[in-house]
Order: C-alpha cells, then sequence, then structure tokens
C-alpha cells in the first residue's frame, strides 16, 4: 500500500525587529519558494544571518552564537542608532500527512541585564487550534523562568509545570525540547535545528576530501564528491535522474563519477563528449560544478525542512537561470527554499507572489514588500512583460538596482 505525501514544515510568516540593519521587517504569507532580490546591502544576506543567527542559539547557546558575530554583546547585532532588545518570531505549520495542523507561532526576544550581559528577555509559544478565541500560550519564560505546558495537544485546561532554566542566557525551547513530554515544543527544537543555508563555492567543490559517503552537501560543497558516492550507493536512480538533468542543461556533459585515489581520498572525475576519458573536476567550469551542485541539493532524497541559497546566478550563464529557478519551484514542495538573487534572469518566470523586493530607506534600515502587492506591475505583466524586465527597467517600488 503506497503511503500518504507528507507535506513538509512551513514557515508561513517572519518578523524580525532590532536585528542589524532590519529594524522592523515582516514576510507574511510566505510561498514554499521565496526570492528575494535587491541590490548590495539592502538587506537580504542579513536576512540569512538571522536565520543562522536562530538556529545557531539552538545549537550552541546564545553565549556562543553572539561570540561568533562580535565581541559576544548585543552591540553588533542591534540595529545602528537603536535601543531595545532584539526579537525574532516565526509562525509555522508542522509536517503532516492529513488534516492541515494549526500555525504555531514562536517569539524570541534577547536583551541585557543590568550588567550589559546578553539574557533571554522573554520567549514564548502559542497556537489557535480552533477557528474562533485568542491563541493559546503553552510556553513562556523570561530570563531562565517560566512554564510549560506539556501534551501532545496542549491546552490550558493541562498541568502547567513551572521549569527553571540553567541560567538567564539559557534558551527554554532548545531545553523543554529534548524532553519527550513536549513533543510541539521538541516539533520546533528540530525545525530549525534542521535549517541548511548555503553559498557554495566553485573552487572548494574541487576539494579531493578523504574517501566515505556522505548524506546531505555542506554549506560551501566541499563535499560534493562524497554525496555523489552517497548517491551512486544508497540511490543509483535519483543520481541518474540529477545527471540527466545536467546534460539537458550542459550538453556536453556524459556524467561525474567520483574515484578512489591510493591515499583514501577522492577525485572527482567528469567525462564529457567527445573525449573518451574523464578529468579531474578542476578543469570542469565553474558554471558545471554549480550547477551540478544546485541540482544534487535540490534533489536531496531527505532534504532539510527549509534550504537557503544564496545569489545561485554566480558563474552560471543566464540562460540557466530560468531553468534553474523552475528546478527550485519544483524542489518547493519538498522543501521550503528562501532564495536571494541578484539577477533579473532568475526571477523572470516565476509568480510575483513569490518574489520581494527589498532596498534601505533613508535611515539605513531595510523596508520589503512583496512584487504581488505592486498593483503598477499587474498591466505590464498581462501585456507580456517579465518580472526581470521590469526589474531592469527600474518599475519597482523598491529592490531596484
Amino acid at each position: 500500500m503506497t503511503e500518504p505525501h507528507r507535506t513538509p514544515p512551513r514557515v508561513e510568516r517572519i518578523r524580525i525587529r532590532n536585528f542589524r540593519a532590519l529594524r522592523d521587517v515582516a514576510f507574511d504569507a510566505l510561498t514554499p519558494l521565496t526570492v528575494l532580490l535587491g541590490p548590495n546591502g539592502s538587506g537580504k544576506s542579513t536576512l540569512f544571518d538571522a536565520f543562522a543567527f536562530l538556529s545557531a542559539c539552538f545549537t550552541d547557546g546564545l553565549r556562543r552564537a553572539l561570540g561568533s558575530r562580535g565581541d559576544g554583546t548585543l552591540r553588533d547585532l542591534r540595529s545602528r542608532d537603536s535601543e531595545g532588545t532584539i526579537a525574532l518570531e516565526l509562525t509555522y505549520r508542522e509536517g503532516h500527512t492529513g488534516h492541515r495542523p494549526p500555525a504555531i507561532t514562536y517569539h524570541l526576544e534577547i536583551g541585557e541585564d543590568e550588567r550589559g550581559r546578553p539574557i533571554v528577555a522573554h520567549e514564548w509559544m502559542h497556537w489557535k487550534r480552533q477557528s474562533y478565541g485568542a491563541p493559546f500560550r503553552f510556553v513562556e519564560y523570561e530570563r531562565g523562568s517560566g512554564r510549560v505546558i506539556t501534551g501532545e495537544v496542549p491546552e490550558d485546561k493541562d498541568k502547567r509545570v513551572e521549569r527553571a532554566l540553567a541560567g538567564p542566557d539559557v534558551l527554554a525551547v532548545p531545553t523543554l525540547g529534548q524532553l519527550a513530554e513536549n513533543p510541539r515544543v521538541k516539533a520546533l527544537r528540530d525545525f530549525i535545528t534542521g535549517w541548511h543555508l548555503s553559498h557554495l563555492s566553485a573552487a572548494e567543490m574541487r576539494a579531493i576530501p578523504t574517501a566515505g559517503p556522505q548524506e546531505h552537501l555542506s554549506r560551501s560543497g566541499d563535499n560534493l564528491v562524497n554525496v555523489i558516492e552517497y548517491l551512486r550507493e544508497s540511490d543509483p536512480r535519483r543520481l541518474e535522474a540529477i545527471f540527466a538533468r545536467l546534460r539537458r542543461r550542459v550538453p556536453g556533459i556524459e556524467r561525474v563519477v567520483p574515484e578512489m585515489l591510493p591515499s583514501g581520498h577522492l577525485l572527482l572525475m567528469v567525462k564529457d563528449a567527445p573525449f573518451s576519458t574523464p578529468v579531474q573536476a578542476r578543469y570542469a567550469s565553474d558554471g558545471t560544478m554549480k550547477l551540478l551542485a544546485y541540482l544534487v541539493q535540490l534533489y536531496d532524497p531527505n532534504p532539510p525542512a527549509l534550504t537557503g541559497i544564496e545569489e545561485p546566478e554566480n558563474f552560471l550563464h543566464p540562460k540557466l537561470l530560468r531553468e534553474l529557478a523552475e528546478e527550485c519551484d519544483q524542489a518547493a514542495a519538498r522543501s521550503q527554499l528562501i532564495v536571494t538573487t541578484h539577477s533579473p534572469f532568475f526571477i523572470d518566470g516565476l509568480d510575483p507572489r513569490q518574489v520581494w523586493a527589498m532596498a534601505r530607506d533613508a535611515r539605513g534600515y531595510t523596508q520589503v514588500k512583496r512584487l504581488a502587492n505592486m498593483p503598477e506591475l499587474a498591466p505590464m505583466l498581462a501585456e507580456g512583460a517579465t518580472l526581470g524586465q521590469l526589474w531592469m527597467e527600474n518599475y519597482l517600488e523598491l529592490g531596484n538596482p
């Protein structure tokens, strides 16, 4: 019997306050594929860093997450000329196979104590299980103290458990999420720690790593040959499908194979027509390597719930970018994708609901707007214009190059 299709978890809304250039931005009703465009310095990479920071808070703790971005205080993260807490909030739905689960909102607010040390000023989770009434908050903590309502479907009548944390700088969700009695909290913890944010490097893809299959592509792609080895052993049909897609985009490529060296390292070899023998990947073009890595990433057999991709247009021929956007759109059925781009070609075939423009205002803070909410674009799109053309011709309210 065929198992029912499982819909992956989805982030539906993001709000960020006081995080560098993101003084106060919100992305509502996010689509499975979300593309962010805008000029350099508009805040696209800052949004990715906010995601990475939240994930690091969950895996490494608040102090280490801050320390990796500055001197360990809020000074290097807080929006310039601003005071107060840094707030990160997201609304998401868990993965499901049938009835759509209720939306869960998670809110994290980071502040300082009287001595300027970072603390978790406020952290909560709530959901609204019924179509009526106010959302019900089942996790709430301030400065290391608070309560959680346990159970599979926590409700107001359920038992409230007071659990003190190890200190005011400790996050509740990563801590409580280790306990089986808090399945909703655990689901959020697993969701956030499973995010994958990539910035692929063609140079690092040519690395010669130690042999051994690896299931997922790294942030830089330096284990590309290990992932290909894994797919060759565990899912050869999927690997051949990836190569077939690559050949359609780069017709001269026949296959890519890992080769074991006597030293125990793996060398990636590329066989291209009309030559009889393959060559080392270092002789392949940057564009070929990047496209191969993107296809391996997008067709991961067990993808992360959320994948971030920065500037996929680098080293790729402009004609390939619309096709890559189509690949991303298809892959978003299995893993939510957030992509940043400077390329008008990448957005040409996308729906305006999928694309957000970003730009700095006169005060230096980022403003965001969905292209579908720019009414002046609709008549021009109906006449045959593309989003990329309108962007390059400065018709967007925000994000013009």
